[in-house]
């Protein structure tokens, strides 16, 4: 981790950024830009500057372990004011100019650090963005002044709240680049340029002084204005968007450096925020679940998987197949009649046109990739294949029998996958005598679409069929979380109680539309109830009788869903759920539904005094998603999961719980196990053991550690 400066003979400075991998701007390297500028601008012999990343990359930003530093302590200190001291006072009103030799990457903080010097020179397919906000917090390097300057107010705006990049060619159409050249040709065109300026054959081009790509008062204001009506539709639970808007506007009426001020003011609020601790946390959870004791650390060699069968063409198994095609994985579907299997590869070939509509593959590879799917009826095709995926329907005997063929079908080295989403493992590979290349696959539903892969692990699941499945995840773009086996395994186990508590609460008569509503308030996509109605009732009566098996003691079984189903409502499926589905409109929320509301509640008799009860929406939230809480509790002591932080990342990426919470147990944390175990208690009390305080919630409620404090169980995990 170092900065460098060789001085030439054509009198420019070359200043090189070291932190691999991607020159991350740590407190010791911005103090090193620091020193090497006021050495360049005291040396006579020095006419120019040029910034250059070393290894390919410019920069990836800001070093976010620093948040996580700041978080902990409290101390502001540690961020500095880079925006003044270092963009402005060094960089900016420098008398010799700086050009910025940008490759491969720069963002965040690094692309601030281009747009600071009085020029860029790109090379080809360069990303550059300010993804800032992804993290609960805004540029802080004086970004919110700087790029409005340069690319216009609409565009700036929509890359610092999208966080998407842009390409260096799109940055040259829109002023922030000045020139794109062979990776060859970078530093000699940088050095160039930057003597160009300083003999003053180029014009010298401040960012923050910039304003002709502003435009006038109002037509700025009324881009901003915008921006917060969309803001406070996309973004309802997010400070920080308006916040970034806030400082873009402060340079706006009052001048840049005046944004400049305002900027690094809200930037340090915004990072001791809850927004900004939790998106953070979910960034380090993320990439903490790579790590698992016993099978990435033991010096093991991921095997390649050249070729995978899936078993079953439906939605999951096409979806299955079809992100293993993309990431250019051979593909055998297998299916029991040919009718299926046209289905199944139909199915296939919709899910990579919907990728070419979106951009993620390219139009004329898609007869490429389609022919990495061969579908075939019988497993003949079986027998050099390196993992089978089995995604046929919830039916215990049906996958037993499918095991016990693969087993005699498959090679000695093929893992054996199932992406049932509730069974026991070891129900499924009974008959077998293959248990150590059995193993959990779960996706989730659409497979090609949702980041999440569950790997399921029994006790006699060896570490090279875990790691193998790992490799295999990422390399199709998923992220892999390494659980235990249990019916529901983390993700579904976890979150039963959030359909059971909405189904409660539905019997005990408040409105199930309302219900949706509060936890959409929250920040989960839609509630239950219409989430209910996409998945399908037939997942969900399947998927409660496994439920009902395991967890009688605190399962609560409505009668809804069947009643629903007799009254010939399946859900998206028929049009026809808790809201009406009609093509081209938005889901409706059905009155016709109230009388099947009523006839449920008859035959529950939850209703105290037969009267609805009243909840806020407050209560609402508490009453549905602290039983889940309380059941990621039983997940974290029984071990299921290797830390709390993998169940934050599998609640973000399987469940879509608002990311900006930081996952059900940070989140949990937050609102504190003591207030949690109060109302549980209070509430089974009144309604039954639905609610019932687990244990290990009791324990931490009365000693006042932190859910994701590590278990015994965890602790000895770590020492395996």
């Amino acid at each position: 981790m170092k900065v460098t400066m060789d001085v030439g003979p054509d009198g420019v400075a070359l200043i090189t950024i070291s932190n691999p991998p991607v020159n991350a701007l740590a407190n010791p390297i911005l103090a090193g830009l620091i020193q090497k500028y006021d050495e360049a601008n005291a040396r006579d012999d020095v006419k120019a500057i040029v910034i250059i990343g070393e290894g390919g990359k410019f920069s990836g930003g800001f070093d976010i372990n620093v948040f996580t530093e700041v978080q902990k302590t409290g101390d502001l200190s540690l961020l500095g004011d880079v925006a003044i001291d270092l963009m402005v006072n060094r960089i900016e009103v420098s008398r010799k100019p700086s050009v910025a030799a940008i490759q491969g990457l720069a963002l965040g903080g690094g692309l601030e650090l281009a747009m600071a010097c009085h020029a860029r020179i790109a090379t080809p397919k360069t990303q550059l963005g300010l993804p800032e906000l992804s993290l609960g917090v805004i540029p802080g390097f004086g970004g919110t002044q700087m790029l409005p300057r340069l690319v216009g107010i609409s565009k700036a705006i929509d890359m610092m709240l999208s966080s998407k990049p842009i390409t260096s060619e799109e940055g040259k159409e829109r002023g922030l680049i000045d020139a794109i050249v062979p990776p060859n040709e970078l530093l000699k065109a940088a050095r160039l340029w930057a003597l160009d300026i300083a003999n003053r054959h180029k014009p010298w081009m401040s960012s923050l002084r910039r304003t002709d790509r502003i435009g006038s008062f109002s037509e700025a204001r009324d881009i901003i204005n915008a921006a917060r009506q969309r803001a406070k539709q996309t973004a309802k639970n997010l400070p920080h968007h308006q916040g970034c808007l806030d400082v873009i506007e402060e340079g706006v009426i009052f001048g840049s450096y005046a944004g400049l001020l305002k900027e690094t003011k809200v930037f340090k609020e915004l990072v001791l925020g809850n927004t900004s601790r939790g998106l953070v946390h979910v960034f380090f959870a993320q990439r903490l679940t790579a790590k698992i004791p016993g099978v990435t650390d033991i010096g093991l060699k991921p095997r390649k998987m050249q070729k995978v069968a899936v078993i079953g063409g439906g939605l999951m198994g096409a979806g299955i197949a079809t992100a293993l095609i993309v990431s250019g994985t051979h593909v055998i579907l297998k299916e029991i009649n040919a009718d299926y299997l046209k289905q199944g590869i139909n199915r296939i070939a919709e899910n990579l046109q919907g990728h070419v509509k979106k951009g993620i593959v390219p139009k004329a590879k898609f007869h490429e990739i389609m022919s990495n799917v061969k579908g075939v009826l019988d497993y003949s095709e079986f027998k050099n294949v390196d993992m089978v995926i089995e995604a046929v329907i919830e039916k215990v005997p049906l996958k037993q029998s499918i095991f016990n063929d693969l087993e005699k079908a498959c090679p000695s080295h093929c893992i054996l996958a199932t992406n049932t989403s509730t069974i026991d493992l070891n129900v499924v590979g009974a008959r077998t005598h293959s248990q150590d290349r059995i193993i959990g696959a779960h996706f989730f539903s659409p497979a090609h679409v949702m980041p999440l892969l569950e790997i399921v692990r029994t006790e006699k699941t060896s570490p090279q069929a875990i790691l193998d499945l790992m490799t295999l995840g990422k390399a199709i773009k998923k992220v892999p979380v390494v659980v235990g086996n249990c019916t529901g395994f983390a993700v579904n186990r976890t979150f039963f109680p959030y359909t059971d508590g909405a189904h409660l609460l539905a019997n005990l008569g408040v409105d199930v539309f309302r219900i949706d509503r509060a936890i959409s308030s929250f920040g989960m996509p839609m509630g239950p109830f219409q989430l209910q109605d996409l998945a399908g009732y037939d997942v969900a009566l399947a998927v409660a009788v496994e439920f009902s098996a395991a967890f009688a003691d605190r399962k609560f079984n409505s009668p809804l869903v069947k009643i629903m189903v007799e009254n010939g409502r399946y859900g998206k499926k028929n049009g026809r759920g808790y809201y009406l589905y009609e093509r081209g409109s938005k889901p409706k929320p059905d009155p016709d539904v109230l009388p099947i509301l009523e006839e449920c509640r008859r035959r529950t008799h939850v209703m105290p005094g037969g009267k609805p009860i009243s909840v806020s929406d407050q209560e609402i939230v508490e009453m549905i998603l602290f039983p889940v809480v309380n059941e990621a509790c039983r997940v974290l002591d029984e071990g299921v999961v290797v830390r709390a932080s993998d169940l934050d990342t599998a609640s973000v990426l399987g469940m879509s719980f608002p990311s900006y919470r930081g996952g059900i147990v940070f989140w949990a944390d937050t609102v504190g196990a003591g207030y949690i175990y109060s109302r549980l208690k209070k509430w089974a009390e009144t309604y039954g053991p639905f609610y019932k305080p687990s244990a290990f919630l009791e324990q931490r409620a009365a000693t006042g550690l932190p859910l994701s404090s590590p278990s015994v169980a965890e602790k000895s995990r770590a020492r395996m």
